[in-house]
């Protein structure tokens, strides 16, 4: 019997890169499995592959009326949540003069309005007790040139994360977020950079980590699954890194 066994996950993005691997391990370790993301082929494909017990809601979390409908299935079709994992973001690299209003609105939007109204139209369907997990990021903790928009919203992410953990611990709803390094995903190929612009930001990554890799998406689902399962009963308003040691190049 999985650690989740009978419990009901929402994850946010859950058709791609950490929110897949995500899912992925929630539904492994016995969870009935909900996933959103903006592309339904491939929150079909990912359904199909995962099996019975996971349902598949495209959402475009920048709309708070699609975050009501998505909330709305999750209720007729399984009745409460236990855990939620607040993962789906954007990402565009670009120096201060560059960002528009498009991209900022674009970015704020889903990464930090998204994740705060998700959590808010969510709090009625929470089981007492249940974990919230939001997608947080070392850049929100350290500078990096070219990711102002990017860190400012990440930065309000564990903002939020440690207010909405003072403030739900008393309904024995648990708030965490997972400090996530350089990982191989796709979040930065949908930037539209370059590919010569992509191998060059892994080079600096790599070339920073204690480590020397990027993380794989799976290393990042196993923290998420500990954050999510009564194993981190006594977790509460932690930034729990998964970054490799990127985070050490601060201290």
């Amino acid at each position: 019997m999985g650690v989740l066994e009978g419990k009901v996950a929402l994850v946010t993005g859950g058709n791609s890169g950490i929110g897949l691997a995500t899912a992925r391990e929630f539904y492994a370790n016995g969870a009935k499995v909900v996933i959103t993301g903006r592309n339904p082929e491939t929150l079909e494909a990912t359904a199909r592959e995962l099996g019975d017990d996971v349902m598949a809601v495209p959402t475009d979390i920048s709309k708070l009326g699609e975050i009501d409908s998505l909330m709305t299935r999750i209720h007729e079709t399984f009745g409460k949540l236990d855990i939620l994992f607040v993962n789906a973001g954007v990402f565009k690299g670009a120096a201060l003069e560059e960002i528009d209003e498009a991209a900022f609105d674009d970015m704020i939007d889903t990464n930090f309005k998204g994740s705060y109204f998700t959590v808010q139209k969510a709090l009625p369907f929470l089981n007492t007790p249940a974990s919230i997990i939001f997608n947080g990021s070392v850049n929100a903790l350290t500078g990096i040139a070219n990711s102002s928009l990017y860190t400012s919203g990440k930065g309000a992410i564990h903002a939020l994360a440690r207010a909405l953990a003072a403030e739900l611990i008393g309904r024995s709803i648990r708030v965490n977020t997972i400090a996530i390094g350089p990982t191989a995903t796709r979040l930065l190929e949908r930037s539209g950079s370059s590919q010569a612009i992509l191998d060059a930001q892994d080079v600096a990554r790599i070339a920073r980590s204690p480590v020397k890799r990027l993380g794989q998406p799976e290393e990042v689902a196993k923290v998420a699954l500990f954050l999510a399962s009564d194993t981190s009963s006594f977790v509460v308003g932690s930034e729990v890194a998964a970054d490799g040691g990127w985070l050490l190049n601060t201290m």
